[in-house]
Parts: structure tokens; sequence; C-alpha cells
């Protein structure tokens, strides 16, 4: 196919059977598509559905997301992981606020200049809100054209992530450049998926070399496998006789920055030093079942402990340090395995109590 009959093909397929009707296809703007491509990124579809209907519903516009505590913000993202995104998103909004009138650029090497917006996001806003003519190359959009070409090399080198592009900017065309994104992420989320890919139904078929090839699941080259380094941590949970458990915030760069955490210790025998800096005597202690977090560059395995404590519980509430209420707890971002230990513990609490 040439890159005219490419188009024309993803757009009479997508006239038929593309998606419609998700929530940020409805009253379509820059701030609603650029705050579902933020929360796409390495997230299923599914997932963000109610993420992005709450995070509209609390901050509907970007002047109110420029203006809303970041507890706020970290509060609206947890358990989508990723936190980086959530703080970029708000460096964003105050950005466009202050240096561009509260009005997204049309232009997308302004929009890559912005925080947590790579080139593909860009590219995404400008087509998906604005009808500026902008390739992307999204994980889905990526699959679908490196089969289609046979691309081979890891999409992650510099090398073949260019000649990706180059394909992914031929065969973008001039006219409805928005239905044709939506289609093309639509096609890699549908048909064109990673592990059972619907070839009989897809709009490319004909022209695709991975399929003429038979290679389907060949394409794209993964990456090539490393065994992830293994990390240890003791999180004590430690709860006062109000049954409140004291949490700190984490520094605002890093792992899981700025959001709410459980103290991390490297044995338990670091237990006794941290009580006593903090004016707290231990109590009666047993272990819960761990949990392993994988990130992307290594697995924590968290070996979480809940421990009364007494004494001066309330003097350690500095500006990062708090007592976390379990039954009307605050909004606050906490960490997708902190949330889980902190359920655990409100159960484990609830069912020591006195009937």
């Amino acid at each position: 196919m040439n890159p005219e009959q490419f188009s024309s093909a993803v757009l009479d397929w997508y006239d038929r059977h593309g998606r419609k009707d998700l929530p940020w296809q409805h009253n379509i703007s820059p701030y609603r598509v650029w705050v579902s491509e933020i929360m796409l990124q390495q997230t299923q579809v599914s997932t963000v559905l109610g993420y992005f209907d709450r995070f509209m519903t609390a901050l509907p516009t970007i002047k109110a997301l420029a203006e809303a505590p970041e507890d706020e913000v970290l509060h609206l993202w947890t358990g989508l992981g990723y936190y980086t995104r959530a703080r970029n998103l708000q460096k964003t909004a105050q950005i466009v606020m202050a240096q561009h009138g509260g009005e997204f650029p049309r232009d997308v090497e302004q929009l890559t200049a912005l925080p947590g917006i790579g080139r593909s996001t860009a590219g995404a806003i400008a087509s998906l809100s604005m009808g500026v003519r902008a390739p992307i190359l999204d994980g889905n959009v990526k699959r679908v054209l490196a089969r289609y070409v046979a691309q081979e090399g890891y999409p992650g080198e510099p090398k073949v992530a260019k000649q990706l592009w180059d394909v992914a900017e031929r065969f973008t065309p001039h006219q409805r450049v928005n239905n044709y994104t939506q289609a093309m992420m639509d096609l890699g989320a549908t048909l064109c998926t990673r592990s059972k890919p619907s070839c009989l139904l897809c709009p490319l078929q004909s022209g695709c070399q991975a399929h003429m090839l038979g290679l389907e699941i060949r394409y794209p080259i993964a990456k090539p496998r490393k065994a992830l380094p293994q990390k240890h941590t003791l999180m004590p949970i430690l709860a006062n006789r109000d049954g409140d458990i004291l949490l700190y915030r984490r520094p605002s760069t890093g792992l899981w920055g700025g959001l709410w955490s459980l103290p991390e210790l490297s044995e338990s025998a670091a237990l006794d030093t941290f009580a006593a800096q903090r004016g707290l005597t231990l109590g009666s202690r047993r272990e819960l079942a761990g949990i392993t977090h994988t990130f992307s560059h290594f697995q924590l395995a968290i070996e979480p402990w809940l421990i009364q404590v007494e004494g001066n519980t309330h003097g350690v509430a500095e500006a990062d340090w708090l007592w976390y209420n379990l039954a009307t707890p605050p909004r606050l971002g906490l960490a997708a395995p902190v949330k889980k230990l902190l359920k655990r513990a409100a159960d484990e609490l609830k069912a020591g109590e006195p009937t």
C-alpha cells in the first residue's frame, strides 16, 4: 500500500469499528486529551477509565490542576503508578498557566518542551485535540507499524526508533488526522495486540510484511531480557493506641517521589533506634505477609511488621511525618504497596479489638 491507501484503509476501518465513546473523546479539549494520554502511558484503558473520570470531576480545568495541593493530585493518582507522571502533570499545568495564558501551544516542539510530554504525547495532543498533522508512536502504534514493515531491531534503540518515526511520518495523512491518530491507537489496542493479533480482521493485512511472513509475534523485536536485581526493606507499621499509623513524605525526587510511605529500615535491629529517636516505646508486634513490588529496574521485597507503640505519639507530627487515621483517612498520595499494607493493618487492628 502507498501512504494514501494505508491511511484510507485505516480511516475506513475507524468509521466502522473505531472507538468513539471513551470519556476523553467527549468535550474534546487539549487538557482532557493531555491528561488521558499521560494516564494511558504504561496503563490499560480499562484501568484509566475510572481514574480519568475522578480526576476530571476533582480538577476539571488546567487552572484547577495548577492550583491544587500536590497531595490532592497524588491522591487522585494513587494506584496508577509511575508517580513522576502526576508531578510532571502539575508542573506542566503551572507552566501553561504562567507562560501560555492557560492555552496549550499548537506547536509540537513547544509541547515537547513541557515536563512529561514526549514527542508521541505531543503528537497525540496536537492531532486529537487541535487537528494538527503530527505523527505519534506510542506502544500500540509502534506495534502496528513495526509489524507492517517487519522492522528489525529493538525499537528502544535510537536508530530503530528513528526508522519507525520515519514510517509514522510517511503514513500520517493531511486530512482527518485526529481520526487517523485515534484509529491507529485503536488498531493496536483491539486487533494488532501483542500476543494474539486478529490479522483476518485487520484493514492492513494485505500489505503487512509480518503477516505475509507469518511472523506477527516476532515484531516488534523485544528488548533483551536481564534479570531484575532484588532489594529488601523492612516496613514497620507503627500504630498508636488510637489506631493511627505513622507515615512520612518521601523526597520529591526519586522512588515514589512526594508520596506518603511507611518508614523503611534495613533490618529489625534498627527498629529500637528509630523508635527512640521519635520518643516512642515499642509494644507488641507481629509480622504480616510480605509483598514483592516490581519496578522497571528492580524488585523490592517488603517485610511488614505491625507494631503497637506508646509514648509521645503526637510529638513526631513534623512537616514530613504524620499519624494517618485509618478510620477517616486524609486525601494523600500513597504508594500502591503502602495503600495495600494500610488496608491489611486496618483489618488486623479491627480483628484484634474486643467484641
